[in-house]
C-alpha cells in the first residue's frame, strides 16, 4: 500500500485528506520560509506570489525527503509539500505577524477581492523499479489559484474576528472552513485550494506518476 506523507503542520490540510479517505502521515518540514524566499530573490529577483508558493512547497517536500531515512515511515511513501499565500494587488501575504497586522490586513481586504495561491509539490519516494519497487523517482508540482471575494466588514467585526486568534494562524489572515467563512462573500475556483490543499491538483499530480486517489484510500 502506498502512503502519503504530508510535509505540513496544517490541521486543515490533514482534515481535507481524511475526508476523502486518505489517512496521511505528517512530518513538519522545518523550512525557514523567509530564508528560502530571500535566497530566491537574490538569485532571480522578486518572485510573483504564484511562483513563491510553488518554490516553498517544493522546499518543504524536499526537506522531508532528505531525512526520510531517519523517519519511521513506510517504504512505499509519497511526500507532499504545500504552501499558501494571498495575492492582493500583487503583494504576497502569508500569516500576519501579530494581531495588529491582522487587523490592518482585514481593513485593507474588506469589500475587495484577492487570489489565494496554493503550491503543491509531490515527490515519489518509493523504491524505483530498478531497485525492485514501483517508484518513478518523480518530483513535480503545480499551483492552484482561487479568487476570494471578501465581505465589507465593520471595524467591530474585524476586531472580534482577530480576537479569536484564528486569522493569526493562516495565510491571508482568513479561513473559509472556520469562523472566517462568515466573512467570505464568494470564491471563484477550488474551495479546497483555499483551505490549503487542492484535491483536483493532487489527483492530477498522482496521475503523472501512474497513481490514482483510490490507491491512497484507507
Amino acid at each position: 500500500m502506498t502512503s502519503l506523507l504530508l510535509a505540513s503542520a496544517s490541521p486543515a490540510r490533514l482534515t481535507t485528506l481524511g475526508r476523502v479517505g486518505i489517512d496521511a502521515l505528517v512530518q513538519v518540514s522545518g523550512v525557514d520560509e523567509d530564508a528560502v524566499l530571500a535566497a530566491a530573490t537574490q538569485r532571480f529577483g522578486v518572485l510573483a506570489p504564484v511562483d513563491a508558493v510553488l518554490l516553498l512547497a517544493q522546499a518543504k517536500a524536499q526537506a522531508v525527503v532528505d531525512r526520510l531515512e531517519t523517519l519511521d515511515v513506510p517504504e512505499d511513501v509519497l511526500v507532499l509539500g504545500c504552501d499558501s499565500l494571498l495575492d492582493l494587488d500583487g503583494i504576497a501575504l502569508g500569516k500576519p505577524r501579530d494581531a495588529e497586522d491582522a487587523v490592518a490586513r482585514w481593513r485593507q481586504m474588506r469589500g475587495r477581492s484577492g487570489v489565494l495561491h496554493t503550491g503543491h509539490w509531490l515527490v515519489d519516494a518509493r523504491p524505483v523499479v530498478a531497485e525492485g519497487g514501483a517508484g518513478t523517482g518523480g518530483t513535480l508540482g503545480t499551483t492552484s489559484s482561487t479568487t476570494v471575494h471578501f465581505g465589507d466588514l465593520s471595524d467591530g467585526e474585524i476586531d472580534a474576528y482577530v480576537a479569536t486568534g484564528e486569522p493569526l494562524a493562516v495565510a491571508g489572515a482568513f479561513t473559509v472552513d472556520g469562523l472566517g467563512g462568515a466573512f467570505i462573500e464568494g470564491i471563484e475556483g477550488d474551495h479546497h485550494g483555499v483551505v490549503g490543499l487542492s484535491l483536483p491538483v493532487l489527483r492530477a499530480l498522482l496521475g503523472e506518476i501512474g497513481l490514482t486517489v483510490p490507491d491512497l484510500w484507507r
